[in-house]
């Protein structure tokens, strides 16, 4: 999928059919803004600890009722949660839906791929001014 493209679907599944909201309403169009992130430089881990808070997203992949499942937070959530690496990691897995004990080993039998991100942001006033100035 080409980034226009998935920019589109992606804003329109955000906006009407993400279940943990309610779906945008006209009148609210005027006080929205947009954030962006396009993730780049994806590297295998060694390990579940082998990434940086801050700079580094975090995506795990796990066995879960003998399916493969995954989960990822972007790079500033851990900091700005406040939480360890271990604690990221726990949070993962809760958000890919794992319910047993976590322990050393569950962390330890996961994937890990870490990346970065470059993140852009653009206010309904913004890009109202930069679409009436073409």
């Amino acid at each position: 999928m080409n980034l226009a493209t998935g920019l589109r679907e992606y804003a329109i599944t955000s906006a009407f059919h993400d279940t943990r909201f309610s779906p945008i309403r006209a009148r609210e169009v005027p006080q929205l803004s947009c954030s962006v992130s396009l993730l780049t430089d994806f590297e295998d881990a060694s390990g579940y600890l082998d990434w940086e808070i801050g700079t580094h997203g975090v995506w795990i992949e796990f066995r879960l009722r003998g399916r493969r499942t995954t989960a990822t937070f972007l790079p500033e959530i851990a900091h700005e949660q406040g939480w360890s690496k271990t604690e990221t990691i726990d949070h993962l897995l809760r958000k890919g839906g794992f319910e047993l004990p976590i322990t050393d080993d569950v962390r330890s039998s996961i994937r890990l791929t870490r990346y970065q991100s470059k993140k852009q942001h653009l206010s309904y006033a913004e890009y109202v001014e930069m679409t009436s100035a073409k």
